[in-house]
């Protein structure tokens, strides 16, 4: 492989060594059993367990908690933080790095950097590529990497761990056979957003791919005027500046399109984006076949999608959001409430400061605020119903604190 030593793959759990080395298989009995012992210890919770097995209704006193049915990690995050841990295991000595954040959670991401897992990109301490060594070991987050990245991790000889989801991967596959058929890729996604960007890169194939990123409705609208009436490149072009491929033409490369997304993005949204962008086709050519579609959107992130509509069925005062703010699938979940009821979305329990003041991330100033009233709802002593979910990112030892906390301003003990 050019150099590098793929520790571990999706498909590959075992230990690729220099030919020197002895072969080491990264999942031992050993070492797993240690590795899930200090993941629990960091990231499970006995309470949400025990509020999960009885239906997700938790009561303590006037107030009530109902839990979404699907919440928090799913496995694609599990198996990222698992092979991390494992990582450090079998390597105690070595220097170990990753490749941005291995999740959008800032307390998981804070657990690696307690192991001594450096982030390549850290906004206080960056650390150039230059600087690994071939003895270093380099995790892949959940959500993959630029082709261009692991190229110039490759040119640095290093041993890398692969935690990137499947589901990512599913994505990949789709867009490199775009390519590979002279067909554009139309990324519904985040242009900035790691996965998106690390799709993108693929969506190029061997060189002769192109891809356009569109983020919501209008853009999309706007690609499928250009299909249908042609218009000005150049304000085209500005329009989409940093969501396009180099040398990117619309007049050439809207010719034949395939839609594909950032898995976590809302599902209902996606489909929107694949109706619009066919029906310019078929206006345009006269029927769809030079247009192409694949649902490769996240199974976790839809199964919590759709829980929370079902959770938003009942009659509650407020819901509280909880995850990392930069966080995808966590955003689209406060997106889904905020249109039914309030809505909190918070990082942590140290957000909940007072029963009168409140830290909460506003998707629509696109910072955290401060809420400074009953933001309950409902005064001390009177009965109160919470919605709680929590992005595919959240551990559920947050979700706890968070109870605990409401539990807390609310004079009321969990026994």
């Amino acid at each position: 492989m050019n150099g590098i030593k793929n520790i571990l793959q999706p498909s590959a759990l075992s230990l690729q060594p220099p030919p020197s080395a002895q072969r080491i298989n990264l999942r031992t009995p050993e070492v797993m059993l240690e590795v899930q012992a200090k993941v629990e210890q960091h990231y499970q919770s006995s309470l949400v367990e025990k509020i999960r097995a009885e239906g997700g209704v938790f009561e303590v006193g006037k107030t009530h908690f109902y839990l979404a049915k699907q919440f928090g990690f799913c496995y694609g995050v599990e198996r990222a933080i698992d092979l991390a841990y494992a990582a450090r295991k079998v390597f105690p000595e070595a220097q170990l790095f990753l490749v941005g954040e291995i999740i959008h959670n800032p307390e998981v991401n804070g657990q690696m950097a307690a192991l001594g897992i450096q982030n390549l990109f850290d906004r206080e301490h960056p650390i150039s590529l230059d600087a690994l060594q071939p003895e270093d070991v380099v995790i892949l987050p959940a959500f993959g990497a630029e082709t261009s990245m692991i190229e110039k991790i490759k040119e640095r000889g290093c041993r890398v761990v692969d935690t990137t989801c499947g589901d990512v991967m599913s994505v990949w596959k789709r867009v490199r056979q775009n390519a590979a058929e002279q067909v554009t890729s139309i990324i519904h996604g985040k242009a900035a957003h790691e996965e998106t960007r690390a799709t993108a890169s693929r969506a190029l194939g061997k060189g002769e791919g192109h891809y356009l990123i569109v983020f919501n409705l209008e853009e999309a609208d706007a690609v499928c005027d250009y299909i249908i009436h042609g218009g000005d490149k150049k304000i085209f072009l500005k329009k989409f500046e940093g969501a396009l491929s180099a040398g990117f033409d619309p007049d050439l490369h809207l010719q034949r399109i395939g839609v594909a997304n950032q898995t976590t993005m809302l599902r209902g949204e996606t489909e929107e984006v694949q109706r619009r962008l066919r029906d310019a086709i078929e206006k345009r050519d006269g029927s769809d076949k030079n247009f192409r579609f694949f649902d490769t959107i996240c199974g976790a992130t839809q199964e919590r999608q759709d829980a929370l509509m079902v959770l938003l069925e009942r009659p509650l005062d407020f819901l509280l959001v909880i995850g990392g703010y930069n966080s995808s699938n966590t955003t689209h979940l406060a997106e889904i409430g905020e249109k039914k009821l309030p809505t909190y979305f918070i990082r942590n329990q140290g957000c909940l400061e007072s029963d009168m003041r409140l830290k909460h991330f506003d998707l629509h100033q696109q910072r955290e605020v401060v809420t400074e009233k009953m933001w309950m709802n409902k005064p001390l002593g009177e009965p109160l119903s919470v919605g709680v979910t929590a992005g595919a990112s959240c551990p559920n030892s947050l979700i706890e604190e968070v109870i605990k906390r409401v539990l807390e301003l609310r004079g009321e003990e969990n026994n």
